[in-house]
């Protein structure tokens, strides 16, 4: 017999072992809120291992609900190649087949996955998000360490924390959605019946609070990496492919020193726009790869343990 949500979780969570990360956390998060929220709303005249039976009898026992949320496979938009087949497996359902295509296929069809081209996407979206992150991290940190000396300086160090947390839900959803990997879709639940206090204690003894203000602070960084490496390869890339058409039809030479223009060989164009072509397709594969390890690296910091 359970007697407490404690027990209940402990229960859920050994059951759902082997599980995807962020499914075993949004079971526990949903199962939580349902228990705790019908345990408040329970008749006073019944005592609380009564009242937790008959929500379980409702709810599921930890084994059925289990059950049921490895069964509901998550259907996310798209998986990148790449990826661990435990996680293919979990969110898509299905079993993973061996690519055996020949190598120039699977190289230049690149172009036809959309896996590289969200990843493409993240890399250049990671800057402004690394601005937003870091600007808030730094700015809320030094505000509540100097605001410490004053009453207001704990309730804002609360809500900064809470934000930290919040931020770190939209950033889950956004790796999700253009990086393929499961992530929570459910925020923390948060006890309504025990102090503010006890809420605070909780969050600063919390690993989870402190690894997603640490990615906010890292986000910068990263999204100046890989901005700088997407925009400069593309860049070049594209800049091969086109300066033989802007010679050829403009007269545009390939640069100009002082008052002298210099020009591509006729011979030479046909090859540097395939070195070009070559550099825009590896390109593609390089911001595939920083997304699956992105993505792994979002999972790791952004999920609770």
């Amino acid at each position: 017999m359970i007697n407490s949500v404690e027990q209940y979780l402990s229960e859920l969570k050994k059951e759902m072992s082997g599980s995807d990360r962020a499914t075993i956390q949004d079971a526990l998060s949903d199962a939580e809120e349902y228990l705790r929220t019908a345990l408040v709303n329970i008749d006073t005249g019944v005592s609380e291992a009564e009242a937790l039976e008959r929500i379980i009898e409702k709810y599921g026992h930890p084994v059925e609900v289990a059950s049921a949320y490895k069964e509901a496979r998550d259907t996310i938009r798209r998986i990148p190649a790449g990826i661990e087949q435990e996680e293919v497996v979990e969110t898509a359902g299905g079993p993973v087949t061996p690519d055996n295509r020949p190598f120039y296929i699977r190289f230049f069809g690149i172009f036809a996955e959309p896996a590289a081209w969200y990843a493409l996407l993240y890399m250049v979206f990671a800057l402004v998000t690394g601005i937003i992150y870091f600007t808030w991290a730094v700015t809320g940190i030094c505000l509540s360490l100097g605001l410490l000396v004053l009453i207001i300086g704990i309730p804002f160090a609360g809500i900064f924390l809470l934000s930290v947390r919040g931020i770190a839900l939209v950033e889950g959803r956004i790796v999700e959605v253009l990086l393929g990997v499961r992530m929570p879709r459910r925020p923390l639940f948060s006890r309504k019946d025990i102090r503010w206090w006890e809420k605070m204690k909780g969050m600063l003894s919390s690993q989870h609070t402190w690894t997603a203000l640490v990615y906010m602070i890292l986000q910068l960084p990263l999204g100046i990496i890989y901005f700088t490496i997407i925009v400069s390869l593309i860049a070049v890339s594209l800049w091969a492919i086109a300066m033989p058409f802007l010679q050829t039809c403009f007269n545009v030479p390939l640069f100009t020193f002082y008052t002298d223009s210099f020009y591509l060989a006729g011979w030479f164009m046909p090859f540097i726009i395939i070195a070009g072509i070559l550099l825009l397709t590896a390109t593609l594969h390089l911001s595939r790869a920083i997304g699956i390890m992105h993505g792994r690296l979002a999972k790791s910091m952004l999920v609770r343990e």
